[in-house]
Parts: C-alpha cells; sequence; structure tokens
C-alpha cells in the first residue's frame, strides 16, 4: 500500500498532572503532539503506512520527539534538520464547568522560519497515494504557509489525493496575515474538507442556515449543517468530499460528539456519541481525521461505514491521555458494532 504524507509542527506538550491549575502543580508531565503528528499516529497504529514531514532543530529534544515517532511507527526520514527550537504548549486540563486553558510557546519554533524549496516534495511523495495538512500550519508564519502551498501544488501535480482540516486557530494569525487571506488558495487544491461547527464559519464566513448554538444545550443535529456542506463544495469545487465535526459541550467533562459527510449528492450522518467522564479531548478531531483517512481507504466506495468509523475512533480517543489516539482498528470496529460496555476483556 502506497504511504499517506502529514505536515506540520509537532511540539512538546507540558501538562498538570490530573485536573491540577497551573498554579497548584509542582510538576508537569511531558508528551508530545501536533495536529498532523496526531494524524499520522493513527494511521501508523491502524497499519496504514505514514510518513511525518516538519522541521526539527538538530538538539536532543528534537531527537527525543523523533524517538517518540518512531516508536508508533511514523516514518521520520524525511524530517528536516534546522532552526533553533521545539515549539512548547502547556496544557491545564479542566473538569466540569471549568475549561481547559492551552498556552502556547511556540514562537520561532523551526518549522516556522521554514521556507518553500527546503523540502523535496518530489521525491517524498514518489510512493504517496495521500497528503494531510491543517490550518494550523499556515497560521505559524508566511513561510510555512508557503511551504504548505508549495507540497499541495505539487501533491496535485502528482495526482495525489489531498485533505485538509480547516482548524482555525485565532491565536496564531500574528504574522500580519488573516486566515480569510491565506486559507482559499490553499483549500482550493483539496480533494477532501473537513472541520468543525465554527471553522467554516471563522475562516470563510460560511454558516449553517439556521442555527443557534445557544440554544443546543449540546445536542448539535447534524441535518443543520447540511447547508455548510453545500456551501463548501461550491466555493471549492475541487473537493469531493465535505465533512464536519460536531462536538455539542454540555460541560468541560461531558460533551457530545457525532460527524457529517456530503459527497456533493448524498448527505451522511453518524449516530451521535454521548461521552462522559472525558480523559483528554486534545487531539480529538485529530483522531477523527484519522479515523476518516483509514476509513475512506479501507472501505472505499462506503462513505457512511468510513464516517462511522472517524466519529467512533474518535469518541475512543477521549478515553485516552495525551494528544495521539493509541485505538486500535479492532477496538474502533466493536465500538461501531455497539459494544460500548467497557467491560474488562479477559
Amino acid at each position: 500500500m502506497k504511504k499517506v504524507v502529514t505536515f506540520g509542527e509537532i511540539m512538546l506538550r507540558l501538562a498538570t498532572p490530573g485536573n491540577l491549575r497551573f498554579s497548584q502543580s509542582s510538576e508537569l508531565i511531558s508528551t508530545f503532539g501536533g495536529g498532523e503528528a496526531n494524524v499520522a499516529v493513527s494511521l501508523a497504529n491502524y497499519g496504514i503506512p505514514v510518513d511525518f514531514i516538519t522541521r526539527l532543530p538538530g538538539n536532543d529534544i528534537a531527537g527525543w520527539c523523533i524517538s517518540e515517532l518512531r516508536k508508533h511507527n511514523v516514518g521520520t526520514e524525511h524530517i528536516i534538520r534546522g532552526g533553533q527550537r521545539v515549539g512548547i504548549y502547556f496544557l491545564e486540563t479542566g473538569a466540569v464547568a471549568r475549561p481547559s486553558k492551552v498556552v502556547y510557546d511556540r514562537a520561532g519554533s523551526a518549522i516556522a522560519e521554514i521556507q518553500p524549496g527546503m523540502i523535496d516534495w518530489q521525491q517524498i511523495f514518489e510512493d504517496a497515494q495521500w497528503f494531510h495538512w491543517t490550518g494550523i500550519t499556515p497560521a505559524l508564519s508566511q513561510g510555512a504557509a508557503d511551504a504548505c502551498l508549495e507540497a499541495i501544488r505539487i501533491a496535485n501535480q502528482m495526482g495525489i489525493t489531498v485533505s485538509c482540516d480547516l482548524n482555525y486557530r485565532k491565536n496564531l494569525w500574528q504574522y500580519g496575515k488573516k486566515a480569510s487571506e491565506i486559507m482559499p488558495a490553499l483549500v482550493e487544491g483539496c480533494d477532501i474538507i473537513l472541520g468543525n461547527e465554527e471553522d467554516a464559519e471563522k475562516v470563510f464566513g460560511i454558516k449553517p442556515e439556521q442555527f443557534d448554538a445557544a440554544q443546543t444545550q449540546g445536542n448539535i443535529k447534524a441535518k443543520e449543517f447540511e447547508s455548510v456542506c453545500r456551501q463548501l463544495i461550491s466555493r471549492f469545487p475541487k473537493a469531493k468530499k465535505i465533512i464536519i465535526t460536531l462536538r455539542g459541550s454540555i460541560n468541560a467533562s461531558h460533551n457530545t460528539w457525532s460527524g457529517c459527510l456530503y459527497d456533493g449528492s448524498t448527505f451522511y450522518q453518524s449516530k451521535q456519541y454521548d461521552i462522559t467522564h472525558i480523559v483528554d479531548r486534545v487531539g480529538g478531531g485529530d483522531s477523527f481525521m484519522g479515523g476518516l483517512i483509514y476509513g475512506l481507504l479501507k472501505y472505499a466506495g462506503n462513505d457512511q461505514t468510513a464516517l462511522d468509523f472517524a466519529v467512533a475512533a474518535s469518541a475512543l480517543k477521549h478515553t485516552i491521555y495525551g494528544d495521539f489516539n493509541l485505538a486500535t482498528a479492532a477496538e474502533v470496529e466493536q465500538l461501531m458494532k455497539g459494544d460500548g460496555s467497557g467491560r474488562v476483556i479477559r
């Protein structure tokens, strides 16, 4: 099977234990994470060959990061080295009415200083079938945006499927450009577009025709977002599928979770999961994307099953600590069949 390639930033994650606040904690738990790296780990865990592409400095922290990726069977041979630092993010996990908090320390990271021409995309894509990026990467710097656009255009020329997660992060767009100025040119080259219930509005001004988030009480109905899918596919005609993840936030510990997919003619909806006692929701959208890519490859021609796999995979991720989804394909399929009892397996 040809490989999947993902491109973006991976960061050192420093999190307070349990639900402690920053001001309470005397220690921080270190792991790694980042949107495209999280997708790569999911795919590798499902048995899909995958390469993660980024730029990291030539220091021991970067070496530690690469070792972690290799431990999860992610290909790292095309990671380029340079720059001075690995980006960091600090996480305080909320509970019930107190939301989680993320503090970024990623300015001047190695990938933020990347420029077009640094990565040999032609060589990387020689044995690839799929390229994935997220809206986080072009938010880092003009150079990162240009390198991402370079990759998309080469992937298009080589006939490789391109997917994106819109992943709007308002706090990252700090280099003088807005997402609405940069993102359209990149998304125009995509075959698969993923967003959550807010991304399309924040980036492109596209919103549901009839929807009031304040009235949902955590119960977001997929059908209300069919109009968003239709508007996106009209604006980006290269796209073959539009997917929206739907998170109903009852509180920090209790969410509902579902998704919908539109292929230009048929609108698919998943079941809705009621996720209580969330262990870690960071990386939830990435676990959905990893499950979706796997589902579209394995269940080719069956978009409903692909969507159901993605939603179930992400529901399981909410029970796993860290950015990476370590659920197996067999566990996801078991949940798809309706077995969410959590009984001990002996």
